[in-house]
């Protein structure tokens, strides 16, 4: 996934005093996402100090005016937290809301001649930090505040309608917290947010499909109550990441998963209700790393269009209704770390997918109906196959040459993938 996000962000200010510092924190992998920490180089608790040991000029009264704003809006907030276990808010005493712990100032830059202003609070970073309590509709004052992150806190209720005046955020991470409540319709009016991390709650019903038309680079909707069908729109995101795992989505994979932005690199549908087909655009996608269609009940062939992935680590069809032989062409895959086809009823499958053992690629293919391997479906089981007379949208017979995204991948039953 890009972090170009994170690159723009830093790029907004000024260089920190010395003795200051900004950390960014990346994790990537399947379904885990981004975030950025910002911290004082000298470590201890505060926020960094803006000004100290060095030149500059006294804030502005504009300055002064913002931060007089965030100390009543962080106030507030402090005030309609519960329980806080680890003291962090014993911190957040006084005006200089720069030195409250999770709170993060930076200098903007100044116009031209113009004398740069004074601090703002650009980052609130409260991840861990086990709050229970509510969000504030206070908090929409932090108007050049970039990233909100709370995730793994007790906060409950719901989101503020007030956050859609948050002009300057980009990343807003709730995860792993106790929100209810429909899907959180204000985030989608948040202007400039590129990173939604709302998983490990309790959101229930559909999922509207602006969270689609949205300039989101990362969508995290994982471990939810979501339910409903997947908009159709789907393919209209610009998402290098989508994790819709662990919900109760029904129906089929929306057919514009196939026309989404090529530059999407992990998808995540696992363990929900989804029917239907594997879309034959899965094909398009030849950057993409991570595909989990697991613990769904999807049916029929897989589409020989997969073997497009060419950037493919981890494909994950367990757990569904699958049929066929699996080719030589998905075994081919140049960069497939995990190949799990387990619990489905696959018929057999290539030499070439023997090869996987000695490439050391992780190969699951268990609870099957493969003749002659081990650890297969009981024969009655496989005498009939689920979704047999499903028909999908396929391309023409293998006998014919498949074209892979926009990168002009050429799949050749008989001679597998050409790269130009």
């Amino acid at each position: 996934m890009e972090k170009s996000w994170l690159l723009a962000f830093l790029l907004l200010f000024q260089v920190l005093p010395s003795g200051a510092a900004i950390g960014v924190g990346v994790g990537v992998g399947v379904g885990v996402g981004v975030g950025v920490g910002i911290g004082n180089a000298g470590g201890g608790g505060g926020g960094v100090r803006i000004g100290e040991g060095i030149n500059d000029p006294p804030p502005s009264g504009s300055s002064i005016s913002n931060l007089n704003s965030a100390y009543t809006a962080l106030q507030a907030w402090k005030s309609a937290i519960t329980d806080d276990p680890l003291k962090i808010l014993d911190t957040w005493v006084g005006t200089d809301v720069c030195s409250y712990k999770g709170v993060f100032c930076v200098v903007p830059r100044g116009d031209g001649l113009a004398a740069p202003p004074g601090p703002v609070v650009a980052g609130i970073d409260l991840n861990h930090a086990n709050l229970q309590g509510n969000l504030v509709k206070e908090l929409s004052v932090l108007a050049d505040m970039s990233l909100l992150h709370l995730n793994s806190n007790r906060f409950s209720g719901t989101i503020p309608e007030t956050f859609e005046d948050l002009s300057s955020l980009q990343e807003l991470d709730l995860s792993n917290n106790q929100f209810s409540g429909p899907f959180p319709f204000v985030t989608l009016y948040i202007p400039n947010l590129i990173y939604l991390d709302l998983r490990f709650n309790s959101f229930a019903g559909p999922i509207p499909e602006d969270v689609f038309n949205k300039r989101l680079d990362a969508i995290f909707l994982n471990n939810n109550l979501f339910s409903g069908q997947i908009p159709q729109n789907m393919g209209n995101s610009p998402a290098s990441v989508i994790n819709l795992a662990n919900n109760k989505f029904t129906g089929s994979i929306p057919a514009s998963f196939g026309v989404m932005s090529s530059k999407l690199k992990e998808i995540l549908f696992l363990n929900n209700q989804l029917t239907g087909c594997i879309p034959e655009g899965v094909g398009l996608f030849t950057e993409m790393e991570v595909l989990d269609v697991s613990y769904n009940s999807l049916m029929g062939h897989l589409p020989d269009t997969v073997s497009c992935l060419s950037e493919i680590e981890v494909l994950n069809l367990a757990h569904n209704k699958l049929s066929g032989e699996l080719p030589d062409l998905v075994c081919s895959l140049r960069s497939l770390l995990n190949l799990t086809v387990a619990y489905n009823f696959f018929s057999g499958f290539s030499p070439e997918c023997t090869k996987l053992f000695i490439r050391n690629v992780g190969f699951d293919f268990s609870l099957n109906c493969i003749p002659g391997r081990v650890m297969q479906r009981p024969q009655p089981e496989c005498s009939a196959i689920p979704g047999q007379g499903l028909s999908c949208l396929r391309v023409p017979p293998a006998t014919q040459p498949v074209v892979c995204g926009s990168l002009g991948v050429t799949i050749d039953a008989n001679l597998g993938p050409s790269y130009p």
